[in-house]
């Protein structure tokens, strides 16, 4: 499927200055049927996650005998892991060097058009079809890796996921509030607006800071 946007900004580039409105949607392809599913509203993908989240839940209760406090621990490692993978993913694959013009397409279709069109609220989160299979690719990895633990990291995972797809929607769709949370907000304007190089992190600024990409205070 090949997005069909005739003209666009490399990465380093877009979520500038000079777009002061950054309104509208991108059209990525010319099909009807293909453009309508590559939109989806914020909550589907977050309701996907958490029911998905919450059977995992189910299964490490009725099958297996992992104590509460370790099931605690491994939801919270899980949630902490989306954290850094979110981080990762954000600078070095999203954010990679449009060198190629495959490259430059790739990135421009899974985030650069977000950069381009902010605003544009049904493509804050991949289609439900797309997370589902996320979720069952999770799912059969840390299964693979980690056995019956893998039924509590999951739901950690998944929590995470969806917490940054919440976030991600209300930092784009509302002003920020006045209170400790203010600092999502101002990250992400600086990420899009001022410098992408900075600000990776969505839900947390815990990765930034940690690996020095908060953005530097005038």
């Amino acid at each position: 499927m090949r997005p069909t946007v005739a003209t666009h900004s490399p990465m380093k580039k877009i979520g500038r200055l000079d777009r002061p409105d950054n309104n509208g949607s991108a059209k990525m392809f010319e099909n009807p049927i293909l453009e309508r599913i590559s939109r989806t509203h914020i909550s589907i993908p977050i309701t996907m996650f958490l029911v998905f989240a919450g059977i995992s839940i189910y299964y490490g209760i009725t099958t297996t005998v992992i104590s509460w406090p370790l099931a605690i621990a491994l939801f919270l490692i899980g949630y902490i892991a989306f954290t850094f993978v979110e981080y990762m993913m954000h600078k070095h694959f999203f954010h990679m060097e449009p060198d190629t013009p495959v490259k430059d397409k790739l990135q421009y279709s899974i985030h650069g058009v977000h950069h381009d069109y902010p605003k544009d609220k049904d493509r804050l989160a991949m289609p439900p079809f797309v997370s589902a299979a996320y979720a069952a690719i999770f799912y059969l990895v840390f299964k693979l890796i980690m056995g019956n633990f893998a039924f509590y990291f999951l739901p950690g995972f998944l929590f995470g996921y969806a917490s940054y797809l919440g976030v991600h929607y209300i930092v784009h769709a509302f002003n920020p509030p006045k209170n400790f949370l203010k600092i999502l907000w101002v990250n992400h304007a600086i990420h899009h607006y001022k410098d992408p190089d900075v600000a990776f992190g969505v839900s947390t600024p815990l990765w930034d800071y940690i690996l020095g990409t908060l953005p530097k205070k005038d």
